[in-house]
């Protein structure tokens, strides 16, 4: 079986769970920017939950199918039509050969998943089939969907037509957005009353934002503790002796403006790392989309922990659904 595409939408690309083991190289995580949305998809047309779906972004695909398939799009809100015909979210549904995929305009969020019984069959990169555009990796031919592409898919598995995630299962972000941060290495590097701005201040989601790394405006410059630059890092107070970034981290270049690393961020470099924002956050920040009002909320370990702990047991309900 395959899938036509008619139409790309924006940046439309095949993402799985990512391809961890190769950081250390340089090669990122990669794999869907909300993880939890993702995984209900797969779970939903009856795939493994790293099963290949689509992961498009502010703008659906228009799709062809070949043959009968179950489907499933979860995430953001956006309209999901067969033929023209208005389907729920989060739940499946059948579409039959020949008919067509499509979206209407985005009303909230910033990312759906379009998971296909039997997953997207691209070849595996790395042990993954995610699309890492930048290093023309994984994904269908190393790059972003494009019409008149055929998108390969597997074989299906067992699924349930009208099989629904409860609405108190579909985390998304609050308006403001809140991420907790986790206070990092490098945090002695401001002054005590810039941190106090960081988290007291509302920022805004920049309109460069994508699957690198999400860039915040709005709040207040930070100030650094003065000292004389160790050899290597540049005159520049943000700047370090390179160190590895890790997923999350928040590197604030000239102290101006916070950018969170993302799932196809660089492993390394010379920006001072403010904190990092805590794993159970990370998949709210694929759905902010630009000029979005944000807050940074202080956090220790052991609310990081917590937090980690309740987002496996959001995931868990979810599986005890099938």
């Amino acid at each position: 079986m395959a899938i036509k595409v008619q139409h790309p939408g924006l940046a439309t690309t095949v993402q799985d769970l990512g391809r961890p083991g190769y950081f250390h190289l340089g090669i990122p995580l990669g794999g869907a920017m909300d993880r939890l949305a993702l995984k209900a998809a797969n779970l939903l047309v009856g795939n493994e939950e790293g099963a290949a779906g689509l992961e498009a972004v502010f703008v659906g695909p228009k799709l062809e199918f070949t043959e009968d398939a179950m489907v499933a799009v979860t995430g953001a809100e956006m309209p999901i039509r067969v033929d023209g015909e208005e389907k729920p979210g989060w739940t499946a549904f059948k579409v039959q050969a020949g008919q067509v995929l499509s979206f209407d305009f985005l009303k909230t969020g910033a990312r759906i998943y379009i998971a296909v019984s039997g997953g997207i069959d691209v070849p595996l990169a790395l042990g993954s089939r995610s699309t890492y555009a930048i290093g023309a990796l994984g994904g269908f031919k190393g790059r972003p969907i494009a019409a008149g592409d055929e998108l390969p898919v597997g074989a299906a598995g067992t699924a349930v037509e009208g099989k629904s995630i409860p609405e108190a299962l579909r985390r998304r972000p609050g308006m403001p957005a809140e991420l907790r941060v986790l206070p990092g290495l490098y945090w002695h590097r401001i002054t005590e009353e810039s941190g106090k701005n960081f988290f007291e201040d509302t920022w805004k989601v920049a309109p460069e934002a994508d699957r690198m790394g999400y860039r915040f405006r709005g709040g207040r410059k930070l100030d650094f503790v003065p000292r004389t630059p160790p050899f290597g890092a540049g005159s520049d107070p943000s700047n370090i002796v390179d160190s590895c970034y890790p997923y999350g981290s928040i590197q604030v270049p000239g102290g101006t403006e916070p950018i969170i690393l993302h799932r196809d961020a660089v492993s390394g470099g010379g920006y001072f790392m403010l904190g990092t924002v805590i794993s159970a956050d990370m998949d709210l920040i694929g759905q902010l989309q630009p000029h979005t009002p944000t807050r940074f909320v202080k956090v220790d370990m052991e609310t990081a922990l917590s937090a980690r702990k309740d987002r496996a047991a959001l995931i868990n309900q979810i599986r005890n659904l099938f």
